[in-house]
């Protein structure tokens, strides 16, 4: 069998935790808590809920919110949908105005577009030069019918880390309701829903070392009674997301998320390392440029675009397994739309690797897709001269 390359793609996905894998299988087969969560008349049933109940609990303590605050979906996709959908239709859907961003994941992006094809105004903010969304450039982009901003916590191609507090108060002020997708930022950044002024805010297992196919929204009080629901069937999730409760899969992301709560500091301290001693090496490269800010960011995420001449990120393909963009601009071959909101044109696009970094991430590891990009760079020219 060949060699796997390294694995330096995290944003994109995150291998489930051995720890995680564990407490998923004992909910499958006879011998195991297989029971539908929604079978409360007998023990299969009740262990299962309270197998379901329990993991709500560790998705919330990870984030400071209240377990009845948290509602099972599919992943951050599907709650991204259900809050910015759910939130137009319960007021009505035509008319009235949204704000969010160009470097957005595409799910709020097309689920924006889809709800400005059907009436709503959408400003979609450019970034500042360091990739990030300022609370001055919401504050100006606000209306008297905003009624609701959404905004990422964490760039999924950049990295870059907005200041959610500031701008959810600012939305506060105005009265609006404020969605954060928060895919990229939990277990990376601490969240305190408790103390944020924060609505609403989408979370998915597969970026924190969990399995996909399970995530969770974030329902504030001012969101309740405002928010409709998009899957309907059985009134599951307090009426909000109905389907058969993924025993398995939302034990195993409540897992995950407790794993990140016990280890924050510490994986935090260990990603830092190994950052540092990849960027020491890289960033001596003729040409070589870190987009987005290089002080408001997460450690685990790089977003570095080469200069023209012999580099060719191809070629690294059969040793490292990193992204050009985000997985969603990858599986449809089209330059980042983040970085051609930066001001990239699509050729310095096509220059740009991402290369993130996670848990089983070794310093052999960094020391060795140093080695590879520094070679692909050989020759090399001065950047943009």
């Amino acid at each position: 069998m060949n060699k796997r390359p390294l694995y330096f793609d995290y944003a994109a996905t995150t291998p489930v935790d051995e720890r995680v894998i564990k407490v998923m299988v004992e909910c499958l087969g006879f011998n195991g808590n297989f029971g539908n969560p929604a079978s409360s008349s007998h023990a299969f049933g009740q262990q299962a809920r309270q197998s379901v109940e329990q993991a709500r609990r560790q998705v919330a303590e990870l984030v400071g919110a209240q377990p009845e605050q948290i509602v099972w979906t599919s992943g951050a996709t599907e709650s991204n949908n259900l809050a910015l959908k759910g939130v137009a239709q319960a007021r009505g859907i035509a008319g009235g105005h949204i704000i969010t961003s160009q470097i957005e994941h595409k799910a709020i992006l097309d689920t924006a577009k889809q709800l400005q094809d059907a009436g709503i105004a959408v400003t979609f903010l450019v970034p500042d030069a360091d990739g990030l969304i300022t609370p001055q450039a919401v504050s100006e982009a606000m209306r008297e019918d905003t009624f609701l901003v959404s905004l990422m916590l964490v760039n999924n191609e950049l990295g870059t880390v907005n200041d959610i507090p500031a701008i959810g108060q600012v939305v506060r002020n105005r009265g609006a309701l404020f969605h954060v997708d928060a895919a990229q930022g939990a277990g990376k950044v601490a969240i305190d829903l408790a103390e944020w002024p924060v609505d609403l805010m989408s979370f998915s297992a597969h970026k924190l070392y969990g399995p996909k196919g399970i995530g969770a929204l974030y329902v504030g009080l001012r969101t309740q009674q405002r928010l409709l629901a998009q899957i309907h069937g059985g009134g599951h999730e307090g009426g909000l997301r109905s389907g058969t409760l993924a025993t398995h899969q939302i034990v195993a992301m409540g897992e995950a998320f407790a794993l990140a709560a016990a280890s924050f500091d510490e994986e935090k301290a260990l990603i830092v390392g190994l950052r540092e001693r990849l960027l020491k090496q890289l960033l001596g490269i003729a040409g070589v440029r870190l987009n987005g800010s290089p002080t408001q960011r997460i450690p685990h995420t790089l977003s570095l675009t080469f200069s023209e001449g012999e580099f060719n990120s191809t070629a690294l393909l059969a040793s490292i397994a990193f992204s050009a963009t985000s997985a969603c601009n990858s599986a449809s071959n089209a330059p980042s739309h983040v970085l051609l909101a930066l001001g990239h044109d699509a050729r310095a696009a096509s220059r740009t690797i991402r290369l993130s970094l996670g848990r089983f991430t070794t310093e052999q590891d960094i020391d060795q897709a140093a080695q590879l990009i520094k070679a692909a760079c050989a020759s090399a020219p001065a950047f943009w001269q």
